[in-house]
């Protein structure tokens, strides 16, 4: 028994019920009318407020699906709950929860932790006891990589964060009468796995479109200084820029590409939103026409059956919660989402056939499309760009979902 484990279950409709009971390693058998999912997520710790965003988002869904009827499951309803722990944000904690919830509480579907170091730690036992996951907060692409069978995110993962700015620059490209592969980028990233992971995508972004990259910087994790990138920049003029050197590292970028008067025609990058890029009172006006890469946005026309449009999904949740949904709440709703149209297709409780069902996955959700690859991570679902434009936020890419018209280029008088 762990000792001071800290512990919480909710049910939606109102009863709060134990685990499921089970008969073998494979059939998960429902008592009741409900489904158990299990959870350990960060209710505190230093992820304690992305934890918060993740439980309610997984709440909300919860609440949906059983005000709708549940989940049908050979032709009988069944209503959802969550039995939380609070892994305290520490990995070997979250591991010794995975654990509890399995073969203690016999719990037979995992919802993923907040964070990828979290989700890479849970990952492991849920292979090893062949329980499906679906995680949406773990966007490292380290977890996807490891030959996991079990493990499904809904988000897109890290190599993905800014290949959106990659295509877009392709498709201005070509409506300006030039072939793609004319066009040339500068790479600057931090040196740490989830950036490094961000400029390996785009290396595989550009040989697929012929670009070349004519300028590769990895910074160091504390860094101070930009100069050399950004004189590399103004000598060789490339056509795209992209960045991802965190809250500080994005901050230093965007101050010094100003100072340096160094520019591009796309300039994209990471960690807008945290670095405050956005702030005139202390960037002016440094940031405009900078593209963001983001998981989601309410300004998405994507829609569903439960919650209608991201927009009104974005609304229901403000209600309920007093604040506009960060994109952890959005991908935590929509991972409950899809277990439960998994489940349903899978037409029983074995877990082997709920995960052949999760894998076979195609769908909408308010979030994005959903389907995964064979590793487990969703292909369907591209980042989005949004580009400050007069100190606002506005959604210019994918150009499907988009509801603004990119400024390009961005130094344009």
């Amino acid at each position: 028994m762990l000792k001071h484990t800290k512990f919480l279950s909710v049910l939606a409709c109102g009863a709060v019920v134990s685990g499921l009971a089970v008969t073998g390693p494979a059939e998960a058998k429902i008592e009741g009318d409900t489904i158990t999912l299990g959870s350990a997520v960060s209710i505190t710790g230093r992820y304690a407020v992305n934890g918060k965003h993740t439980k309610n988002g997984y709440d909300l869904a919860v609440k949906f699906i059983n005000n709708k009827g549940g989940v049908s499951v050979g032709g009988k309803k069944y209503k959802l709950a969550i039995k939380y722990y609070d892994d305290e944000s520490t990995a070997a904690r979250g591991t010794q929860l995975a654990e509890r919830l399995i073969q203690q509480d016999q719990i037979k579907y995992i919802l993923g932790p907040y964070s990828s170091g979290m989700t890479k730690a849970i990952a492991p036992v849920a292979e090893k006891y062949g329980i499906p996951m679906v995680e949406a907060n773990g966007a490292s692409r380290s977890i996807f990589n490891q030959g996991f069978r079990y493990t499904f995110a809904v988000l897109s993962t890290s190599e993905q964060y800014l290949s959106t700015a990659i295509q877009l620059a392709a498709e201005q490209a070509k409506s300006d009468g030039k072939d793609p592969s004319s066009l040339t980028i500068a790479l600057g990233v931090r040196n740490e796995p989830f950036a490094l992971d961000i400029g390996a995508g785009i290396h595989e972004d550009a040989k697929k479109y012929g670009m070349k990259i004519i300028i590769d910087e990895k910074f160091p994790k504390e860094v101070s200084d930009m100069t050399s990138f950004l004189t590399k920049i103004k000598a060789l003029k490339p056509d795209v820029v992209v960045v991802s050197a965190h809250t500080v590292g994005g901050a230093l970028f965007v101050r010094q590409m100003t100072e340096q008067k160094a520019n591009a025609p796309i300039v994209a990058m990471t960690h807008c939103e945290s670095a405050k890029i956005e702030d005139s009172k202390v960037f002016g006006a440094a940031g405009e026409n900078i593209l963001c890469a983001g998981q989601w946005a309410p300004e998405l026309t994507y829609k569903d059956g439960y919650f209608g449009t991201a927009m009104d999904y974005a609304n229901t949740f403000e209600k309920l919660y007093g604040y506009v949904p960060p994109y952890q709440a959005a991908e935590s709703s929509a991972a409950v989402l899809v277990y439960a149209d998994a489940i349903s297709r899978a037409g029983s409780f074995d877990t082997v056939k709920v995960r052949d069902a999760l894998a076979a996955t195609n769908m909408q959700t308010f979030y994005g499309n959903v389907k995964f690859a064979p590793t487990g991570q969703n292909i369907a679902k591209p980042m989005v760009l949004r580009q400050l434009q007069n100190g606002k936020y506005k959604l210019v890419a994918p150009s499907q979902w988009a509801d603004t018209k990119l400024n390009f280029p961005r130094n344009a008088k």
